[in-house]
């Protein structure tokens, strides 16, 4: 594999696609810790150190923008604008019939969605500053800090606007920086800034572990976390190489003298087909309760039982809202991703069947009783793997955001085995081995 490494830095062009893409994450990196005009510094760093404030109720964006979120940086709130619009645009595909005829058009649709998502993505940017701003200057932003209502100093409008603009202007930043890796580098360029906010949140966090630790200065608590780390890991990369292929044969067609088709493929049905959605979708729909009760005034009954079971989580009902809704939502995103019906239609239209199933509805009905079939083990997967690891680190004084947990490892594991199949694939276009002998 070292090997496969070196080879790649030979290769004159693949050697500048991959310091190109490590020039656009320093930057990335720097622009998360540069402050926004008109906050105080250091009362921000007083507020994080006395209260640790990432285990709050804004832990889950924090992680995804590698800490910026909390110290109120230029890139405070990272890609998560861009990431909440193209959820919404994959969605809206399946509801408004132009966007489903722009999908259907090809590069051309598909760049005018794009274009859609770049309009949203600066929307919702505004929309999240406006509210990240005001919470900083109410003080609810760091609970329990004393000098959390003088993170923003001057609060005039004028002060408000431009840092509104300033964090508008980052996520602009962000997402240009993320198709400038696609475009010119290796991987896809959100997914590679998504993977590096999560991992620049690791060595804070391992050491917080040990330093909260008992047993031989907290080193025991840190080895057992870096063993569920890696077997987690193991179990991730297991299962989302694991699919079920669905084998196709096409039949001969005779054009002219000439024969065509009569070839065999398959359908390859991953097992976690939804990926990481279902529990982003999770997470921010039980964040929505416990934001309301926040904002709110007075101590009315259903504010304290917001507070008492919905924002802990290792609470039990917590838990179990949790894992319904992961397996919900891993049920939804599949139904509205994968289309057996427009499949089978596909396959009828070129000649194509599945040995022993009739073309046309017959398929399209098989076709959906493996999923369904698949989509069980996949949810139930996605609910345990975003469970356990924080079950298990509460333990530990982990907070429910620790990058162990599931949300981050799904994320890194499948940034991390796409981008190295990107590489094995133009290592091998030249002729070399590749990682995976």
């Amino acid at each position: 594999m070292l090997t496969a490494f070196a080879r790649a830095f030979k290769t004159p062009d693949l050697r500048k696609k991959l310091l190109f893409t490590l020039g656009i994450i320093v930057v990335y990196r720097v622009g998360t810790h540069i402050p926004i005009p008109g906050v105080d510094y250091r009362n921000v760093q007083t507020c994080i150190d006395a209260a640790q404030a990432n285990q709050g109720l804004f832990g889950l964006v924090n992680m995804f923008s590698g800490g910026a979120l909390l110290q109120i940086t230029v890139f405070a709130l990272g890609i998560m604008p861009y990431i909440t619009a193209s959820i919404i645009l994959q969605l809206l595909t399946v509801v408004i019939p132009r966007l489903e005829a722009l999908k259907k058009e090809g590069q051309a649709g598909t760049a005018k969605i794009t274009q859609y998502t770049r309009y949203l993505t600066v929307a919702l940017a505004i929309l999240q500053g406006t509210g990240l701003v005001a919470t900083a200057r109410s003080g609810a932003l760091f609970q329990g800090c004393p000098v959390a209502s003088q993170i923003v100093p001057d609060q005039s409008i004028f002060v408000t606007i431009t840092m509104v603009i300033t964090m508008t202007a980052g996520t602009a930043v962000v997402m240009w920086l993320g198709e400038l890796i696609t475009d010119r580098g290796i991987g896809n360029g959100m997914s590679i800034l998504m993977f590096i906010s999560i991992a620049a949140t690791f060595p804070s966090a391992l050491w917080a572990i040990k330093e909260q630790g008992s047993l031989a200065d907290g080193w025991i608590e840190f080895g057992t976390v870096i063993a569920v780390g890696l077997v987690m890991v193991g179990l991730v990369v297991f299962v989302e190489q694991a699919q079920r292929r669905i084998p196709v044969q096409y039949a001969k067609r005779m054009i002219g003298r000439r024969s065509y088709g009569g070839t065999s493929t398959y359908i390859p049905l991953k097992v976690n087909q939804a990926g990481v959605i279902p529990v982003i979708f999770a997470s921010s729909l039980l964040y929505i309760p416990a934001l309301i009760a926040q904002f709110s005034s007075g101590t009315s009954g259903w504010k304290t039982w917001i507070e008492a079971h919905l924002v802990r989580g290792d609470h039990p009902i917590y838990v179990t809202l949790y894992f319904l809704l992961i397996v919900f939502f891993a049920f939804f995103y599949v139904a509205i991703s994968f289309n057996p019906e427009e499949v089978a239609d596909n396959m009828k239209k070129y000649g194509g069947f599945i040995p022993g199933i009739r073309a046309g509805r017959p398929t399209a009905e098989y076709l959906s009783y493996v999923l369904n079939r698949i989509t069980w083990p996949g949810s139930l997967y996605l609910g345990l793997i975003a469970l356990v690891p924080t079950m298990a680190l509460v333990g530990f004084g982990a907070n429910q955001n620790f990058p162990f947990g599931g949300t981050s490892i799904l994320i890194i594991v499948g940034v991390g085995l796409e981008t190295v199949k990107q590489i094995e694939s133009q290592l091998q276009q030249r002729n070399y081995e590749g990682f995976l002998r």
